[in-house]
């Protein structure tokens, strides 16, 4: 989610960083409060129009984005099937897609340094104490960007092991896996310090 872009400008890339987080906050407390399913129907309803507003493209790109959850929705349909409390699950799903469909959308119009700039402004009380909150934005920066390529590299050892091996991918990635996580780290970390560090 934290790595998401849209394919195309949305009229959402012109609201703040900070009032579309907060508007997320909100959204996510009444998800959370509402437990009646025909509610969570207009909710998830209203996300699909927000998704739709701009073209076919971005609802596409969204709707990729979503099908993440497939998994979760099939187990927790399932096992509120076999525990006869169907509504309840319906509820869970439709609260948890429309949540991630709302995180995503603001993850998607918003550039990096926008939320940056959103982390500063709530951390500024925190220089009072001495606190230096660059590192803090450095550091969200660095997550932000690294899990992706971490991500990514991981699905390439993936694939380098089901190329050479019979036996089904497992625990035996994990080491070069880690070996190239510190290997980035590193490089990182080189650059910082070649640039004055923080």
């Amino acid at each position: 989610m934290i790595s998401l872009t849209s394919p195309v400008e949305t009229w959402a890339h012109r609201w703040p960083a900070g009032l579309k987080l907060g508007l997320l906050c909100a959204a996510t407390m009444v998800l959370f409060a509402v437990q009646q399913l025909q509610w969570h129907l207009i909710f998830i309803g209203v996300a699909s129009v927000l998704y739709a507003l701009p073209g076919y493209r971005f609802w596409v790109s969204g709707l990729q984005r979503l099908m993440v959850l497939w998994p979760f929705v099939v187990l927790i349909v399932l096992w509120h099937f076999i525990t006869a409390d169907l509504g309840a699950g319906l509820v869970i799903v439709l609260r948890m897609v429309t949540a991630v469909a709302l995180a995503n959308l603001v993850t998607m119009t918003t550039r990096l340094s926008d939320m940056m700039g959103v982390v500063r402004w709530l951390t500024a009380p925190l220089r009072l104490f001495g606190v230096r909150t660059e590192r803090i934005e450095l550091a969200i920066a660095l997550v932000v960007r690294f899990t992706p390529v971490l991500a990514a590299k991981g699905q390439l050892l993936a694939t380098a092991w089901r190329a050479r091996a019979v036996r089904r991918v497992g625990w035996r990635i994990i080491t070069p896996f880690a070996v190239l996580a510190i290997d980035d780290a590193e490089h990182v970390a080189e650059a910082l310090r070649a640039r004055g560090g923080v």
